[in-house]
């Protein structure tokens, strides 16, 4: 049963490795290996704009076999990988970077799990420093009495 576990693991890894493997037709390929490792780097950062969770070199979608065409005309034109990247952005917008970069117009964005972070130690710490509730007292004579009236079931 554990072999067979580990064959089927083994095969979907595979099979999802394989999947980004499709998505760059044959066709869109340089002959040049180094320009074709330049620009499947380069895609691997770039947002599918249809897809939007995947990069450009692992989407079937149409767009982005436009923008992987595009990426190896700029990059046969001999542009650098940055003026590449650069000329992307200036056509669709930073959301089309993974990863966007550091600047004042995505400071909240790369801000935000560092301050909710911090949000969650501070409210972990007062919740830790708050006082705990006094035990609550014993019961008097008269109310042990009571209780025990209301046990045995004598509601007189």
């Amino acid at each position: 049963m554990r072999r067979l576990f580990a064959i089927a693991i083994f095969v979907m890894a595979i099979i999802a490795n394989a999947a980004g493997v499709l998505a760059v037709q044959p066709g869109e390929m340089l002959s040049d290996p180094a320009l074709e490792k330049r620009a499947r780097t380069i895609s691997s950062e770039l947002r599918c704009l249809v897809c939007q969770n995947e990069s450009i070199d692992d989407s079937d979608a149409p767009l982005a076999a436009d923008l992987r065409r595009l990426v190896r005309e700029r990059l046969v034109a001999h542009d650098s990988d940055a003026q590449v990247i650069d000329y992307v952005v200036a056509r669709y917008g930073e959301f089309v970077l993974l990863r966007p970069r550091f600047q004042l117009s995505t400071l909240l964005l790369w801000l935000t799990p560092i301050l909710v972070f911090i949000a969650g130690l501070t409210l972990a710490a007062r919740a830790a420093a708050r006082p705990k509730a006094a035990p609550s007292a014993a019961l008097s004579e008269d109310e042990k009495a009571k209780l025990s009236k209301i046990l045995s079931g004598d509601q007189s």
